[in-house]
């Protein structure tokens, strides 16, 4: 059942939603705003069951029609927008799913709840027929927009939403979660969070992902050999990292984990406190040799790694980039 309850973290934004609904105070449009798999879309169907529920308590009571319903999203009144181009979403999807179909009133609920995932996609024609529903919504209304980068919409899709930035859960949260609902070990929860950095999802992939570990271990292998490494070597170590089925984005995170390992034992000289605590040589060696500013440049180069990423420039020539920044610091 998709439930507040069954949510890791993210208490303020499902007070705020509670709130609103125990107040009747439900804003036509709402903003979830995160990294993919951070828990968006659990929200938005929390809210939206709870909306339709008929007991009309703070969250869903799992027992009634429209909850059950709900829960295998066959509610007549939660709609989906849906696109065929997977990097678009167009006009006519939004003027046939949402502006043509929102003038009809509730099947059989108080609300109309629909739900845009990767709402980034808009691109500016369906914005602005977005923009003609949000200046005069039914009182029905609710439309939940979900993306990674709230940036992308109009001020003027901005200015008539309520934002609510999806904020990282802590660590003991997802390493409890990880051990005593999926049976994670405790060392390998350690270094799922570690990668995940806040995000319980991508906790959870990893976690239950078989090319994790291949991905970690030939990560590591390129970076201890960096400076051994010839061009059409790395060039080949490249090409391999390109054919993982993970997100590319696991494998900066990788990088980037090893290298705050590095920072913070050339900072404390701690073992215990690293992620990579069996690499413990490798580490002290490479923080002997490289210097605070360097490992910085290493780290902002990955940060702008991962922006380049997710604006689709091409992945071969980021880690390239990125592989030759990390050698010359």
């Amino acid at each position: 059942m998709r439930d507040f309850s069954k949510i890791i973290g993210h208490e303020k934004i499902i007070e705020y939603f509670q709130n609103a609904i125990s107040m009747d105070k439900v804003n036509h449009a709402y903003i979830l705003n995160g990294e993919d798999k951070s828990g968006k879309m659990l929200l938005a169907e929390s809210f939206a069951a709870t909306l339709q529920c008929e007991k009309n308590g703070v969250t869903p009571c799992g027992e009634c029609h429209s909850c059950k319903q709900a829960d295998s999203r066959n509610q007549p009144d939660i709609i989906y927008i849906t696109h065929e181009k997977p990097n678009t979403i167009s006009v006519d999807d939004i003027r046939r799913q949402l502006n043509d179909d929102i003038v009809l009133k509730p099947y059989s609920s108080k609300f109309k709840v629909y739900i845009v995932n990767e709402a980034e996609k808009m691109n500016i024609q369906a914005q602005n027929a977005l923009l003609k529903t949000l200046e005069e919504p039914p009182v029905y209304a609710v439309i939940l927009l979900l993306t990674t980068n709230a940036d992308y919409f109009l001020p003027t899709i901005l200015s008539r939403c309520v934002r609510l930035d999806i904020k990282a859960v802590s660590d003991d949260k997802i390493k409890k979660y990880l051990m005593e609902e999926k049976q994670v070990p405790d060392y390998q929860a350690d270094i799922c969070v570690a990668f995940a950095q806040g995000n319980v999802g991508k906790a959870i992939r990893l976690a239950a992902s078989e090319d994790f570990n291949e991905m970690k271990n030939s990560a590591l292998h390129i970076i201890k050999r960096l400076n051994d490494i010839e061009v059409n070597e790395l060039m080949q170590a490249v090409k391999q990292i390109a054919e993982y089925k993970l997100e590319m984005n696991d494998y900066f995170d990788l990088i980037m984990v090893w290298f705050r390992d590095v920072l913070l034992y050339k900072a404390t000289a701690d073992a215990n406190r690293l992620i990579f605590q069996d690499e413990i040589y490798n580490i002290k060696k490479e923080a002997s040799h490289r210097s605070y500013e360097g490992i910085e440049t290493i780290l902002k180069a990955l940060d702008k790694a991962k922006a380049r990423l997710r604006a689709n420039v091409n992945f071969e020539l980021l880690i390239e980039l990125l592989l030759l920044t990390i050698k010359e610091n």
